[in-house]
């Protein structure tokens, strides 16, 4: 019987030729590596490094953010803007600069990336005012957007087999570790040095990270690509895409529908011009596809079933995932008495069981397929959100939560890499970055939901919760007034002063049982949300246990 022979053309599946081999493109990188050699692991390391310091990025300013607020003298729009302005365009330009990655060179994207990242990151540690923080913290996004899809379409053409197991876990890892180990970072830096730090950290880091991806990293690049530009399509992608996460991150400040004077909110129209302006996008691609013009996006990645099911999963798991970090230390530091410090502390705990199961993941790939892992990480995600449910009180001990917490980042690292190497299985390399582009874009969507919908609840919850626990006091009316919004507008970090009010202990107590009650529900709806993108995992085709 003779032994089947892998197909030349397999990357043909989107009904793209298979490139022609020239010295002057893509082929002159070298071949994929099954093994990962020393200029390998070189290469892996700066790349992880380099996405983890823009994952970092984005919840180390979360801790820090009141000690800036008190520095600066920063309104409450400032402080909103500060994180707002970071999320909203890493969103709105990784598609773009996916694709733009993908035609010019991802390893000079990634580069130019990085010093723009450097660059902002020094001039947000000097800022002085509020629209300088601002302004540096929109460069650091556009930096942020031009290195996360580079590093992944990276990965995925220099690696494959075993190989690209091993970098992807590396890469997840990154991803989630670092997203646990910012607080704890933020916390340090504010309480013992200077919240600038928060900022310059990233330059020294930066710097060795440019030093290993010029000297180990191959330049890729997709040469399949019709010649030319899409400036319609990128333009309504951005537009699209930033006014979506718009609304999903303004829509607790503004209101959903009205403001607290009165006046219309912005949110809805924003969400419904993003929406109409994403269809529009899908609908133009389409017809620029039909007619053999280039575009933005090849829409027939959708065809392929791993990669449509996959980026709907990690959709979903990113809501639950990183509407928890949200929400989590708004519980430990409003009801539980944690610092910055020691909620950051205790967060740490997830980032422990991630890099540790990051370890195990190449020996745990020769026993289970891809979508076993995912389904295993999603189950032990799910489960440990569960459990922090069902006991968390004003009692339960740091060592329980700092446990689940570990179990939960056990899940996040067996999920977080072995989804985005299953959705990104079947996608040709060259066509890697905007692939990268597409499933970031989703998970930053899913991300700013998360957030959104999480945060929105514990805040509603929170308001009914303390109004109705205030009730039994029997406390005049004005002043059940100024506790729930005092208590609400400050997402319960204004608990801790409530003891100094005249019947300081009783009220302090009722905000914080409404508290652990307004998280106990949220937590439920993370682990359900989580549950729901285990049960989508169900429709990932099946792959074999090497």
């Amino acid at each position: 019987m003779s032994t089947p022979q892998a197909d030349p053309n397999r990357h043909t599946t989107l009904g793209i030729s298979k490139p022609s081999q020239s010295p002057s493109t893509e082929t002159r990188a070298p071949a994929p590596q099954e093994h990962i050699d020393k200029r390998g692991w070189l290469a892996l390391i700066c790349i992880a490094l380099g996405v983890s310091i823009v994952i970092m990025d984005a919840t180390i300013v979360n801790v820090a953010l009141p000690v800036v607020i008190e520095d600066l003298g920063l309104s409450a729009a400032d402080a909103q803007w500060t994180n707002a302005a970071y999320s909203l365009v890493f969103a709105a330009l990784l598609l773009t600069l996916g694709r733009l990655g993908d035609v010019r060179g991802r390893r000079r994207l990634f580069i130019c990336g990085m010093i723009l990242f450097m660059a902002a990151s020094a001039v947000a540690g000097a800022s002085t005012t509020a629209p300088m923080l601002i302004g540096s913290r929109l460069a650091q996004g556009v930096g942020a957007a031009m290195i996360v899809p580079s590093t992944l379409s990276t990965l995925n053409a220099m690696f494959s087999g075993r190989a690209r197991t091993i970098a992807f876990a590396v890469w997840g890892s990154a991803i989630g570790g670092m997203a646990a180990i910012g607080p704890f970072v933020g916390g340090w830096l504010a309480t013992d040095t200077s919240w600038r730090w928060a900022f310059w950290l990233n330059i020294p880091i930066g710097l060795l990270v440019l030093t290993g991806i010029i000297r180990a990293v191959p330049e890729t690049r997709d040469t399949t690509t019709t010649p030319g530009s899409d400036p319609v399509g990128v333009v309504l992608s951005a537009l699209g895409m930033g006014a979506i996460v718009f609304a999903l991150i303004e829509g607790q400040w503004f209101g959903w529908w009205r403001q607290e004077n009165g006046s219309t909110s912005p949110v809805p129209l924003a969400l419904t011009a993003g929406i109409v302006l994403i269809v529009a996008f899908i609908a133009y691609e389409r017809r620029r596809a039909a007619s053999g013009r280039p575009a933005l996006i090849d829409l027939r990645l959708f065809t392929l079933p791993s990669f449509r099911s996959g980026v709907i999963a990690a959709m979903i798991v990113a809501l639950g995932e990183f509407g928890l970090l949200f929400t989590l230390p708004l519980l430990l530091q409003g009801s539980l008495g944690y610092t910055a410090l020691g909620t950051g502390t205790v967060i740490v705990a997830l980032a422990l069981g991630t890099f540790l199961i990051s370890g195990m993941l190449p020996q745990l790939s020769k026993r289970m397929s891809r979508r076993a892992i995912v389904q295993a990480g999603l189950a032990l995600e799910a489960l440990a959100v569960a459990a922090l449910a069902l006991t968390v009180s004003t009692t339960i001990s740091s060592w329980l939560i700092c446990v689940l917490l570990f179990v939960y980042g056990l899940g996040v690292g067996m999920a977080t890499a072995q989804l985005t190497a299953l959705l990104l299985s079947d996608v040709p390399s060259q066509q890697s970055g905007q692939a990268s582009g597409v499933q970031s874009a989703i998970r930053q969507l899913g991300s700013a939901l998360g957030v959104a919908a999480l945060g929105g609840l514990l805040i509603n919850q929170l308001t009914n919760a303390t109004r109705h626990n205030l009730a039994a006091l029997h406390l005049p009316a004005d002043t059940t007034n100024a506790i729930t919004t005092a208590v609400s507008q400050s997402a319960g970090t204004a608990i801790a002063g409530l003891q100094a009010a005249p019947h300081g202990h009783d009220i302090a107590q009722a905000a914080t049982n409404a508290m652990i009650t307004a998280s106990q529900t949220t937590l439920w709806i993370a682990a359900a949300t989580l549950s729901a993108g285990l049960l989508l995992t169900l429709t990932l085709p099946k792959t074999p246990t090497p």
